[in-house]
């Protein structure tokens, strides 16, 4: 890895691999340092524009993404991309559907679906995966 987040920043969760990917919420403001090469933001709005390359995947708050098809492609491609660069992940407060989506990720690299919301739990945000709903839709993400 050459051009990641540094391990012990604020957000960022390590996945079983070493891979490092943030997770933020966009109504704060962004943590200092480094800015991501690469984001998906999780809103039911279009997000403003960033000056990274970023996708929008349209996620209501306390719901599921619109198009499970999309969500696994897009999440897919940020497991790819945090190999080598810097990955954000971020909702409007940072916890439900950021966590969720850090939890998909976490089982696209190898944590058991059945325990990727406790993954996430444990390594990023005691409250993330706020939702039953976004709990059975990880438990089910490699099936979408």
């Amino acid at each position: 890895m050459t051009d990641t987040w540094e391990p012990t920043a604020t957000g960022v969760l390590r996945l079983p691999s070493g891979r490092l990917i943030r997770g933020r919420a966009l109504r704060r403001t962004r943590p200092t340092g480094p800015v991501p090469e690469f984001a998906v933001h999780l809103l039911g709005k279009r997000p403003p524009d960033v000056p990274w390359e970023a996708r929008w995947l349209r996620w209501p708050d306390f719901r599921l993404p619109s198009s499970h098809a999309e969500a696994r492609a897009v999440l897919g491609e940020a497991w790819e991309r945090s190999k080598s660069g810097r990955v954000e992940m971020a909702c409007g407060g940072g916890r439900g559907r950021t966590g969720t989506a850090l939890a998909c990720v976490a089982v696209l690299d190898g944590v058991p679906a059945d325990q990727a919301v406790d993954f996430v739990r444990r390594n990023y945000d005691p409250r993330a995966v706020e939702t039953p709903w976004q709990r059975r839709f990880v438990l089910r993400f490699t099936q979408l």
